[in-house]
């Protein structure tokens, strides 16, 4: 047989397989959505996700009152545990200084979106770029490959030794009481999660066939990594990112708690609110069940909605 006619065979059986390959990754994701669309539990998480959005896009401009005003600040007396519940004025009545609550979760949604946003964009970028180096280094192979891999692998492992907690809030202790420090201890926690999980898939995707196929053809194996493996190694990342925004609004929250977060108590964030209410819990249970219901339940939209991306993109689960 010839050079030539074996040639032409391997790039007839590249080019059948890179198709296959396609094919099978577009009909995944079409099943995936449409798996998607018949689970309950993404519908509930969407739906809790929609509103939590909605209401953080026009929560400031619907709020019927100041969300810093203290308005009503001769009614409320701490001391004497007096307090204003909800009325007609004030639906979810007066927070220890006469503020009124329900205009300040409405503000507060806000900030706590940002805060679980943004941070998570920052685990995932800073994440991305770790580990996807560090796939690279061990796909591409070679002695420096295999030490650059080894090397970030293990400062990851460090990081992923210490409570997520704990390091948030070294972190925030290190640079100082503001809602930027809450955003990057936050964004820090997220880092090794999406690094190690892009490595992963990156290492699972490079014995894949159509790697093999090209490879047979004489692509340069940095053109593989870049342009093939690291897009079909993106969905678990992603879903990654869905569930770690549940993860980034409880720790926020936690760290506002610690007293870590926005050094000005006046702006409304749900984590501060449930701070400044601990004190008066026994005689204002609802000044801290209103922000508590709201982290737990965007939480909740968030995490549902994870799980079932992860469900729909799991090939174990597709019948």
């Amino acid at each position: 047989m010839s050079v030539a006619t074996k040639t032409d065979k391997i790039q007839r059986l590249a080019e059948l397989t890179a198709t296959k390959e396609t094919s099978t990754g577009a009909s995944l994701w079409r099943e995936a959505f449409r798996r998607l669309r018949r689970s309950k539990m993404a519908i509930i998480g969407a739906a809790i996700i929609a509103v939590f959005v909605v209401i953080a896009i026009v929560g400031p401009y619907i709020a019927p009152h100041s969300p810093t005003a203290q308005t009503w600040r001769g009614e409320v007396f701490p001391n004497r545990g007096e307090f204003v519940g909800p009325r007609a004025g004030n639906w979810f009545g007066l927070d220890h200084i006469g503020r009124d609550m329900f205009s300040r979760m409405l503000v507060g949604a806000r900030q706590t979106l940002l805060v679980g946003v943004v941070s998570t964009l920052i685990g995932l970028s800073v994440g991305f770029l770790i580990g996807g180096l560090s796939g690279a280094a061990a796909t591409l192979g070679g002695t420096t490959g295999k030490r650059i891999d080894s090397v970030i692998m293990r400062l990851i492992d460090m990081m992923l030794a210490l409570p997520s907690l704990l390091l948030a809030v070294s972190v925030a202790a290190v640079m100082g009481q503001s809602l930027t420090t809450v955003m990057i201890a936050v964004g820090v926690v997220q880092v090794p999660v999406f690094a190690r999980l892009l490595r992963g898939s990156m290492l699972a995707q490079g014995g894949a066939d159509y790697v093999l196929a090209a490879q047979s053809l004489g692509v340069r194996k940095r053109r593989i990594v870049l342009s093939q493996i690291v897009p079909n190694s993106l969905s678990p990342v992603i879903v990654q990112a869905t569930l770690s925004l549940a993860t980034a609004i409880i720790e926020a929250a936690a760290l506002s708690y610690l007293g870590l977060g926005n050094p000005d108590p006046a702006v409304p964030e749900w984590g501060v609110m449930l701070a400044q209410a601990q004190r008066f819990f026994d005689n204002a249970p609802m000044m801290a069940v209103y922000p508590a219901v709201g982290i737990i339940v965007t939480a909740l939209g968030f995490t549902l909605l994870g799980e079932a991306m992860r469900e729909a993109l799991d090939p174990k689960l597709r019948g």
